[in-house]
């Protein structure tokens, strides 16, 4: 049996594309502007094999690393902000929510404070700690925060509201422990600790990417498996429940998906604010309820914004730039209030 009528649409099916246009222009403006004005032709030199060393050092050890460090980052904050906010079905949850952006601070800081010197047995001499020890020491303190958390809410009986509570309660006592470390031991350091804390990605080498790669490619392989439980969890445990999902279970592993693409995103380039919160309800604005298409776009954007964001505080701080983190905070607030008087 034929049929004449037309088939239906997906709704808004260009979004995907032009957010996939979107990722090319910013990776190109990210890549052919910066402090130092390179030649176009020299740019594309480089990109083909050619170039002179400088334009080689610039493009391929400093720009192209902080890119792809500040993209996989914005992948992960994105996501792991649109799955928490899906799962506690909360629209302002984000990293900081699950505490783990004040657990991987705290980490960080005591690393700065006091693990960067050690003697060397055997000797009166100081050495440093490896600084690339860092992501790796900011990972594990998001993961153990986001664990605590995990563990207390168990134990009062696992609901969107307990692990939202309990993520506030011992974000903040997290965070306040950090606050009287940079007090009373921060001066030696408070330039570098103030700079991580800002969310930055000045100095990102090819060490902080290939860092966040495997997280990246694991928390897009796990997708498959957590989508249908992602769209059950919007709903009431009981609901979920009638329709044969393991709340839980499915509950506590994308809560771990989420935690693990969070801290690694800290720990990498600091607590850059407002990408796990703001991207999610873009996307939502952008695609409506249709979450097949929320999800991918909530990734395309973190990407976007992250590398937009980056490229807007290089330029305007031209040799003293701008932080990501304040950039995201200036435009994020503002771009939050915005979509919130759309949402009925």
């Amino acid at each position: 049996m034929t049929s004449n009528s037309p088939a239906i649409a997906q709704p808004n099916a260009w979004l995907l594309p032009a957010a996939a246009l979107l990722v090319l222009i910013s990776l190109a403006a990210a890549v052919f502007l910066g402090v130092v004005d390179i030649p176009a032709e020299d740019i594309v030199a480089v990109l083909t094999g050619g170039g002179s060393s400088e334009a080689r050092a610039i493009i391929l050890d400093i720009r192209l690393p902080r890119i792809v460090t500040g993209i996989l980052a914005g992948i992960q904050f994105a996501l792991a902000g649109l799955i928490l906010q899906t799962i506690t079905r909360n629209p302002l949850a984000d990293p900081s929510l699950m505490g783990v952006s004040q657990g991987a601070t705290l980490t960080v800081t005591i690393f700065l404070l006091f693990t960067v010197y050690i003697f060397n047995p055997g000797s009166h001499t100081v050495a440093e700690l490896p600084i690339g020890w860092l992501p790796a020491a900011g990972t594990v303190g998001g993961m153990i925060a986001g664990g605590i958390i995990y563990l207390l809410a168990f134990r009062l009986g696992l609901s969107p509201l307990r692990i939202t509570l309990c993520g506030i309660a011992i974000g903040a006592i997290l965070h306040a422990i950090t606050i009287g470390l940079i007090a009373g031991w921060g001066s030696a350091r408070i330039e570098i600790i103030l700079e991580w804390l800002s969310g930055s990605l000045y100095a990102r080498t090819w060490d902080h990417a290939l860092f966040l790669l495997p997280f990246t490619a694991a928390g897009l392989a796990v997708l498959p498996l957590i989508y249908r439980p992602l769209i059950l969890l919007q709903f009431d445990a009981a609901v979920a429940r009638s329709f044969g999902l393991s709340y839980r279970k499915q509950f506590s592993l994308a809560l771990l998906v989420s935690c693990a693409l969070a801290a690694s995103a800290v720990g990498s380039v600091g607590p850059i604010v407002f990408v796990g919160l703001v991207v999610p309800h873009l996307a939502r604005f952008l695609a409506g309820r249709h979450f097949p298409l929320v999800l991918p776009l909530t990734i395309v954007l973190g990407a976007v914004i992250v590398t937009l964001g980056d490229l807007i505080g290089r330029l305007a701080g031209r040799a003293e730039e701008v932080p990501i983190g304040v950039v995201t905070a200036i435009v994020g607030a503002p771009a939050l209030l915005a979509l919130l008087r759309k949402v009925p």
